[in-house]
């Protein structure tokens, strides 16, 4: 599955396949996942026309930034360096800024409201337009990562 052409299509069931593909990898496919959908929604809003559009595009980002403080919050603390801070110069009435450290960079996401999680301990990199790029070939890396031993069901002895 091209991680990319994923992302930059408009085809809902080969989204649904990709995060689908993604939560089978445990905890850090939940945050790929969570990543992907927050970097699109962040995308088309900056895109689209009418406020209808954008708002909408917004309010997923929102909610996608929410489900992905969620996910980091249950994955082990070691795998992920991530936290909120004040950005020094926000944008109007979007202080705050999500950060999360990955082995191909840090991302980042604006956002309205300071959401669930640690203080973020470093610096903003200063690389802007590269959080797309870096979601997508890390997200396309755990892809090929095998499968995270999943919880058994014990009942029927098989992955639920």
């Amino acid at each position: 599955m091209n991680v990319r052409q994923v992302f930059e299509a408009s085809d809902a069931e080969a989204t649904r396949a990709l995060y689908a593909a993604l939560e089978r990898r445990g905890p850090v496919g939940v945050v790929a996942m969570n990543l992907l959908r927050a970097q699109k929604a962040s995308d088309r809003a900056k895109v689209y026309r009418g406020r209808r559009f954008v708002d909408a595009a917004y309010e997923k980002k929102a909610w996608s930034m929410a489900q992905l403080a969620a996910a980091l919050e249950a994955a082990p603390a070691s795998f992920f360096l991530w936290g909120w801070k004040l950005d020094p110069e926000p944008p109007p009435l979007i202080p705050w800024v999500l950060y999360l450290d990955l082995p191909t960079g840090q991302v980042s996401f604006h956002a309205r409201a300071r959401g669930l999680g640690p203080e973020y301990p470093r610096e903003w990199d200063g690389a802007r337009g590269l959080s797309a790029e870096r979601i997508i070939a890390w997200a396309q890396s755990v892809l090929a990562q095998p499968f995270e031993t999943l919880p058994i069901d014990h009942e029927k002895d098989t992955p639920p």
